[in-house]
């Protein structure tokens, strides 16, 4: 058993429960996948991470899902440089991190904390069908063709019509087998449908999202950060953003309003990366206390 300092974050809000929680496990890297899923499941979060040190970059960052190991995600990187800042551990206004989907380069505006993502990746169309499916949607209600894209981390982005079809959609777990399979990824893989409106929750807003997802992870994730700067590349690239920077927000319906600024780096046609920043609200600060192993 062995003492871990971690730090249980609100990102991508300045205030406490509101956009997307996140514990942060300090010098947990070198733990095993089964602890840090065992973890996760006891918090009950949609992903934790845990921090080591890098020969490549300031901080090596490992992500984990209930379910497993994933390269990158957005909240989690918001939350853990929000704890590296709050304990001392990182200073300055620029840090990188050693993750699973490359070096990330961080900047620090204040208590803005800014990513930037990797180059998009634009992937398969599934057809509108398929992800209507697996969202419980009439086809009607999808605006274009969705497409899987990764900015360090492949979701499938869904234009709907309009807040009231945003607010209908329901994932059905039965469908998403058919929907990974169509979008070329095995069913163990990690993705999901990102839908998102061309309308903000509130006027400070240009885009409005959910994500939901699949047992055993909690039913929708109030702020996605990854699958933000993949969204952002999709609407650039399909022309349905004019403005190479806007204002994403998230998680409104769940109580836990969430809210991003999102910078093209690049034109639409050769983006070189996508720059997604917002703030973070350490709600908790304590020790943890984990074996080297978990039997789960």
């Amino acid at each position: 058993m062995k003492r871990y300092a971690f730090d249980w974050v609100d990102a991508f809000t300045d205030r406490a429960f509101g956009g997307n929680g996140c514990a942060v496990v300090h010098d947990g890297a070198a733990l095993d996948a089964a602890t840090c899923k065992a973890f996760v499941r006891e918090t009950s979060l949609v992903e934790c991470t845990f921090t080591g040190p890098s020969d490549v970059a300031d901080v090596r960052v490992r992500y984990f899902l209930a379910t497993g190991e994933i390269p990158f995600a957005g909240h989690p990187t918001i939350a853990t440089v929000s704890a590296l800042l709050a304990r001392g551990f990182a200073r300055g206004d620029r840090l990188t991190l050693e993750t699973g989907a490359g070096v990330v380069p961080i900047t620090i505006e204040g208590d803005l904390i800014e990513m930037t993502q990797a180059a998009p990746q634009f992937g398969i169309m599934p057809g509108r069908a398929v992800v209507a499916g697996a969202a419980g949607l009439p086809v009607d209600a999808i605006l274009g063709e969705p497409q899987v894209v990764s900015t360090g981390l492949p979701f499938c982005i869904a234009v709907l019509r309009d807040h009231d079809a945003l607010r209908a959609a329901r994932l059905d777990p039965e469908a998403m087998a058919s929907f990974k399979a169509a979008c070329g990824v095995a069913v163990d893989d990690v993705l999901e449908p990102f839908l998102v409106t061309l309308q903000g929750a509130t006027e400070r807003g240009d885009t409005f999202s959910r994500l939901l997802l699949p047992p055993p992870m909690p039913p929708e994730d109030p702020f996605t950060g990854s699958a933000t700067g993949a969204m952002a590349a999709y609407l650039w690239a399909n022309g349905l953003m004019d403005h190479a920077g806007f204002t994403a927000e998230q998680g409104h319906w769940m109580g836990r309003p969430g809210l991003a600024r999102v910078t093209r780096v690049g034109t639409p046609d050769a983006m070189s990366g996508v720059k997604v920043a917002g703030r973070g609200y350490v709600l908790m600060q304590g020790d943890v206390i984990l074996p080297a192993s978990a039997e789960v």
